[in-house]
């Protein structure tokens, strides 16, 4: 998945308006444009589209856990420069305040069956011997599964 498509996917499943993309970004002291959320939120093969840069998801998904959790106190986190699908399914998982369980019952909504043991390879550190790189097909199932669970009346290709 790129940077692009998460970030697609999150703004429909919560269904989140350009300006509240802004305002995400602006929680974790990023600011952008109007031009620049409509310019990532085009597809590959539109004209204007324009890739997001890891820091700038990063940025991004800095600003979703102030939104979801509430800015915490003193200097706020700086967006990593390089991000890893292990690390955009941890902060999406801080910012909704999930357990395991709660993961596990999202993924079975989309008939994606994983163990707590599975799972929680994924949000160790990579230096960890059980640490599990997270592949793009579980963010992908977990995203869809969000949706499902958020979004049960609307069709899961809607967001792609």
């Amino acid at each position: 998945m790129t940077n692009n498509d998460i970030l697609r996917r999150i703004r429909y499943v919560f269904d989140l308006k350009n300006s509240a993309l802004i305002e995400v970004f602006a929680l974790a002291e990023v600011n952008v444009s109007q031009q620049q959320v409509t310019t990532w939120l085009k597809k590959e093969d539109e004209p204007g589209f324009v890739a997001l840069a890891d820091n700038e998801l990063a940025a991004f998904l800095n600003g979703f856990i102030a939104l979801k959790r509430g800015k915490r106190e003193g200097e706020q986190p700086k967006a990593e420069s390089k991000l890893t699908n292990n690390m955009v399914f941890q902060k999406l998982r801080i910012a909704l305040n999930l357990q395991a369980e709660e993961i596990l019952a999202i993924m079975q909504l989309v008939d994606f069956r994983l163990s707590k043991h599975e799972l929680s390879a994924f949000f160790r550190k990579p230096e960890h011997k059980n640490y599990r790189e997270c592949q793009n097909q579980i963010l992908r199932n977990f995203l869809m599964g969000l949706q499902r669970q958020l979004r049960p009346n609307d069709d899961i290709e809607a967001a792609e």
